[in-house]
């Protein structure tokens, strides 16, 4: 069997790549904010994975699905915006979780824990995170044309409310992946820092896309070996990676 260091660095790669890709398209959509609330969101799925000992993406899962569902329930019924839906909806669970959270466990919850990784987490990383890649891939154009005005959106025949839905739960199904690396309180750094590091260095709406996995990918994996030389958490290491990425690419961008 692979060793706990190669799970997690197999892991730790497909997440980050596929987050960094994902949030080229949340930048785009003014939704830099949204992966925060939704990590927040799988705290109660968390919570109760600690307390009756299951795998924490399935609890994170069941949370984050169930309120990506009454976002987009509320988005078409209301004229409020996605970040202001989402932010109420996280309220409450936030409220929720940490009534529930074991505090033993709260540092698990918070920050993850790639130690825990096991092969059944490495698997479901590396194939729903090559299922959200091709499905944001096809719709990425879609999406983007969503993003400059949805009444053209819908004039080019763009089913807008199946492929917010679409986009929402490719979010979660990220997010519940996310959790277990750099828990509920980084979840939203994975999407936002390679794409915006990636925007600062793009030409080209292809090479923006591209460049946010790469950097993603590449941060993760240099998180990971940074993790394996000093032992401390890899979640806040790979956030870390990803900022001096990102202040390098501001250099890169004034040149």
């Amino acid at each position: 069997m692979p060793s706990q260091f190669i799970l997690g660095l197999i892991t730790a790669t497909f997440i980050g790549a596929v987050a960094g890709y994902l949030g080229s398209l949340m930048i785009s959509k003014r939704m830099a904010l949204v992966g925060g609330p939704l990590g927040h969101l799988a705290l109660p799925g968390v919570a109760l994975s600690l307390i009756y000992h299951y795998n924490i993406f399935l609890g994170a899962l069941l949370s984050i699905s169930l309120g990506a569902l009454i976002i987009w329930w509320l988005k078409t019924k209301t004229k409020l915006s996605i970040e202001a839906l989402t932010g109420l909806v996280f309220a409450a669970g936030v409220a929720l979780g940490f009534l529930i959270l074991p505090l033993s466990q709260a540092e698990e919850a918070l920050i993850g824990d790639i130690t825990k990784v096991n092969p059944i987490d490495t698997i479901l990383a590396v194939i729903l995170g090559l299922v959200i890649f091709f499905v944001i891939k096809k719709i990425y154009q879609k999406m983007v044309l969503l993003e400059i005005s949805e009444d053209l959106a819908k004039t080019e025949g763009v089913n807008v409310k199946r492929y917010n839905l679409i986009y929402l739960i490719s979010l979660g199904l990220m997010v519940a992946l996310e959790v277990k690396i750099v828990g509920i309180l980084l979840t939203a750094a994975l999407f936002i820092i390679p794409a915006a590091s990636a925007r600062n260095i793009s030409t080209t709406l292809g090479q923006y896309g591209l460049f946010s996995l790469i950097i993603g990918m590449v941060s993760a994996i240099l998180g990971m070996f940074l993790f394996k030389l000093t032992q401390v958490p890899a979640g806040p290491l790979i956030i870390l990676v990803n900022t001096s990425v990102f202040i390098i690419s501001i250099f890169l961008k004034s040149e």
